[in-house]
């Protein structure tokens, strides 16, 4: 007879991985509390981890460097010189249309 494994929520095993890594809790401590196999809670860590360390590689992967900082920065302020053109652009054309006919 085949042996059925239990399946838990991503949330749930995301929760037990935060006690581990975070907390501090020994695996063995909590395999006996939850009666999780040892190594399914080791699986579980591991994978986390393996995550934790994916995400701050792709964070660290989004910094700029000086030069691509330099060419947001300009371009930024190229955008803003021409909004602050059609602004007053807009202020003039408004003052023109509201002068009342004499």
């Amino acid at each position: 007879m085949a042996e059925k494994y239990k399946k838990y929520p991503i949330e749930f095993k995301e929760y037990v991985c935060k006690m581990i890594v975070f907390d501090g809790r020994k695996i063995v401590d909590v395999s006996n509390e939850l009666q999780i196999s040892y190594d399914t809670l080791q699986k579980w860590v591991a994978a986390y981890r393996k995550r934790q360390q994916d995400a701050e590689k792709d964070r660290q992967n989004r910094l700029l460097t000086a030069s691509e900082y330099k060419e947001l920065y300009e371009a930024e302020r190229l955008r803003k010189l021409e909004l602050e053109e059609e602004n007053t652009i807009l202020k003039k054309a408004m003052h023109i249309f509201t002068q009342e006919k004499k």
